[in-house]
């Protein structure tokens, strides 16, 4: 089983991280932290890297239902979508939470973790 959902579009790497979090905003999650890889290892270590974003999203009505069935569960949330230049095309890759909950063990996120991955699929699929 991978761990996460991927394809890769064309377009301007910025207009599809702009499409990324209108998808996401469709799915009802909201973008809680983004990560600007590329500046913050200019800034830490003077290396230069691709264009590369980490998106912290999170689905405010799912992430209460996963805190409810486990209280430590905040550890793997919120759900990270990167965005990155590669030679084919801009990637997006969201993390896929059945893969990630199955290291915890409480059958009730397994209810919780199958929509979650449906939406990202649609915003992965859907760009």
């Amino acid at each position: 089983m991978t761990y996460y959902i991927a394809k890769t579009v064309s377009g301007d790497f910025d207009a599809v991280v702009a499409r990324v979090i209108d998808a996401l905003k469709a799915e009802s999650f909201g973008v809680l932290t983004d990560i600007d890889v590329a500046a913050t290892l200019k800034k830490k270590i003077d290396v230069d890297f691709r264009p590369y974003r980490i998106l912290g999203a999170c689905n405010p009505k799912m992430a209460h239902k996963a805190l409810i069935a486990e209280d430590k569960i905040g550890v793997m949330l919120p759900c990270n979508v990167i965005v990155q230049q590669t030679d084919k095309g801009v990637e997006v890759a969201a993390v896929d939470p059945v893969a990630s909950m199955q290291a915890v063990e409480n059958p009730g996120l397994a209810g919780i973790a199958g929509p979650v991955k449906e939406a990202l699929t649609r915003v992965v699929e859907g760009l």
